[in-house]
């Protein structure tokens, strides 16, 4: 038999798995935000440009679940070798057991990858409100703002 079929098929599952599972960094928020009465269109345009770029970085090197695919992946090869090896009775067996290991990690490492995006995505969005809100805009769910600053201090001799 030809012992690089399965090497090969682990090998396409492998990066399949690598590529296809790993969570995606946001690329903008999900909320809808809108400018403040009166506020003039190009002045929102601003803060919603520099409110998306503060919450890129509040996420930065955030873990982006690429790690948790990968290790899955591999823990599910290494312990479907190993059931493979002991249980199968011809030489593939450890090879075909760790295809199956390996399927089963890229999944388990699939889900864990979904929940890191969606958390990613939640702490982008809560980044992102409270910079637009801090800068007057409306965010649905906050009451506009009811700070006031102070007045400036009276003129000297007054």
């Amino acid at each position: 038999m030809n012992t690089a079929r399965p090497k090969l098929c682990l090998s396409a599952l492998l990066l399949c798995g690598a590529v296809s599972a790993c969570a995606d960094m946001p690329t903008g928020p999900t909320v809808a935000v809108m400018p403040a009465p009166g506020k003039p269109f190009e002045v929102f345009q601003q803060d919603d440009a520099y409110c998306k770029q503060y919450a890129s970085q509040q996420i930065a090197g955030a873990p982006g679940g690429g790690e948790q695919v990968a290790t899955s992946i591999a823990a599910g090869a290494v312990i479907g070798a190993v059931a493979g090896t002991l249980l199968g009775d011809n030489r593939n067996a450890a090879g075909a057991g760790a295809a199956t290991g390996a399927l089963f990690g890229t999944a388990a490492g699939g889900r864990s990858a979904d929940r890191s995006s969606a958390a990613l995505q939640r702490r982008y969005n809560v980044a992102f409100e409270q910079c637009m809100y801090a800068k007057g805009n409306q965010v649905p769910g906050f009451s506009p703002s009811r700070f006031y600053p102070p007045p400036p201090p009276p003129p000297p001799g007054h």
